[in-house]
């Protein structure tokens, strides 16, 4: 086994029974990260072999970062629990990491060959944004930069020492990999419409916080 799936599923039960039945087509080992009061989403899946670890703080990225240090496989892919992810993906992404010997991949929507049935006008014009500025102040070679679809070295990545609880782990993850000399791509990606629930990004307020987060991040 190369690679394990990091699956943030807070508030998610009536879309991740449908996520883990489609990954049964797949061998893949999954973590599925957890607040332990979340009774819904737990009992959703209480019938899935799958690996539950139970978030002891607070975020979207304090989730994914209690998922990574979790892993053992040589490789992580952050995978979403509402269906908006397509599996059928990850083995292109995975074989060209291992190709290619890089660090991290990043899968985009705003690639030929991609698009988006769930992005909206307002995240469209904000990843747009922040693509661009990571790419002016940062030289990143992403195209989709507040996308989570990625795969990455497990052991890399964990050196990384990621810090941020909430968002802003998305622009962290790829500009401190750049600082760090890693080796990164993206590729064509098609996101999904999700299966229930609602985004649960603010655009205003997490697009000033990840603004705020990226103007640090250019001066340390």
């Amino acid at each position: 086994m190369k690679i394990t799936l990091i699956i943030p599923a807070k508030n998610e039960s009536e879309s991740l029974p449908k996520v883990l039945d489609e990954l049964k087509n797949f061998d893949y080992e999954t973590i599925i990260i957890l607040k332990n009061n979340d009774e819904s989403t737990i009992k959703s899946i209480s019938n899935y072999k799958t690996k539950i670890v139970y978030q002891d703080g607070f975020g979207y990225g304090d989730a994914l970062i209690k998922g990574i240090d979790s892993v053992k496989t040589e490789y992580f892919c952050i995978f979403n629990a509402d269906g908006s992810f397509n599996p059928k993906e990850i083995d292109n992404m995975l074989k060209k990491i291992i190709e290619q010997k890089l660090d991290l991949i990043f899968a985009s929507r705003y690639q030929k060959n991609s698009g988006s049935d769930d992005d909206t006008i307002v995240t469209l014009i904000g990843n747009y944004f922040f693509s661009f500025l990571g790419k002016i102040f940062f030289r990143l070679n992403i195209t989709d930069i507040l996308y989570t679809f990625l795969i990455g070295k497990t052991e890399e990545v964990k050196k990384l020492n990621l810090k941020s609880k909430d968002f802003r782990f998305c622009v962290e993850l790829p500009i401190k990999a750049k600082k760090n000399n890693m080796k990164m791509i993206s590729v064509s990606s098609y996101e999904r419409k999700r299966i229930a629930g609602k985004k649960k990004v603010n655009e205003i307020k997490d697009g000033l916080l990840i603004l705020i987060s990226m103007i640090k991040l250019f001066f340390k």
